[in-house]
Parts: structure tokens; sequence; C-alpha cells
């Protein structure tokens, strides 16, 4: 059995256009989180989908039993593929991930999904801290702008900054085709 897994966090329909909370290139990073979907199934890896979904519908996104809190057509869950449901920004606090994880004797997780600066931030240093080898698909992943002290830094900007943070010291941070092309099928 593999002890690999792909870890797909909050590919949900609110991040897309026409969503309550568009993503910058939500779009292009799904079409690479599936061609990683495809080649994780392929390959018999663990491949386990994340969804958030907040507490109350006072929520501005992911309002609980709305379409926009599901999970989106491209990366859709096939029915062996564990679906974890969060209420936090990392996808281990207060979830099943990691026993889910460790059940399989996952030893390298493979992360993507969004957002680049908040829920792929918390679940690549927390796999990371809890021991996993963790490669994270910085083009399977989307953020959006946001401000600080008056001023718009563009998503790119912050995909950019969180990536570089994050490849430092928490993961080995690849393009899908990068990673694809490393782990053949």
């Amino acid at each position: 059995m593999s002890r690999k897994a792909l870890i797909a966090v909050d590919i949900q329909n609110d991040y897309f256009p026409g969503g309550k909370w568009t993503l910058s290139g939500m779009d292009q990073a799904a079409d690479n989180a599936a061609r990683l979907l495809a080649a994780a199934r392929a390959k018999g890896d663990l491949v386990v989908h994340v969804r958030h979904e907040f507490p109350t519908t006072e929520a501005p996104f992911f309002c609980p039993g709305s379409e926009g809190a599901q999970i989106h057509k491209k990366v859709l869950n096939q029915r062996d593929e564990p679906v974890v449901v969060k209420q936090q920004i990392n996808s281990f606090r207060d979830t099943k991930l990691k026993e889910i994880l460790d059940a399989a004797n996952i030893k390298d997780v493979t992360i993507c999904g969004a957002m680049s600066h908040m829920c792929i931030d918390a679940v690549t240093r927390a796999a990371h801290d809890f021991g996993y080898n963790v490669t994270l698909v910085h083009d399977a992943c989307a953020t959006r702008d946001l401000d600080f002290n008056d001023q718009v830094i563009p998503a790119a900007q912050v995909h950019a900054a969180y990536m570089s943070a994050l490849g430092f010291a928490y993961a080995k941070v690849v393009s899908t085709a990068d990673y694809l092309a490393a782990v053949p099928v």
C-alpha cells in the first residue's frame, strides 16, 4: 500500500467565479488539482478532501448546507475517498485528518487547494510539524487580493510570498508539471 496521500483543501464552489468569495486563478488551480487527483488515483495513493463549512449562516461564504460550501465538480471526491469537514483554518484542528493519515501509515503528503495565505499555509505548517514529508503544489493553489494599512496586495504577490515562506522550511514547493514528471504513474 502506498504511503503517500494527496490532500485537496477547500476546493469549493464559493471560491470560483460567481461564488461568494472568488479567488484569483481558482479555475486554473482546480484544473491542476484535478490532474493531481487523477495521478494519485492511478497510483493508488490515499486521496483526502477537506471541506470548510462555517458553523452559522451568518458566515460570508461556505454557509452550512449551501451549494457554495460543496466541493467543486472539477475535483469531486470518489465514493471511497474521505471528506474531512472542518470549521477551523487548520485542516488538522478538531478533525480526523491526522487519524486518517496515520491509519493509512502515510509518511508523505502532497497539498493543493485554497486559500494560499490561510488554510494552505496552516495545513502545510501543521503537516510538517506532525512529521510528514510535505510537498506543496503551488499552481494548484489560489488566493485573493489582501488589504493591509490601506494598501492592496495583489493576489499574485500574496501567493508568491506564502509559497516562498513555506518553501523555505516547511515543504518542497513545486509546479504541477514538475510534480507529475517526478512521480510518473
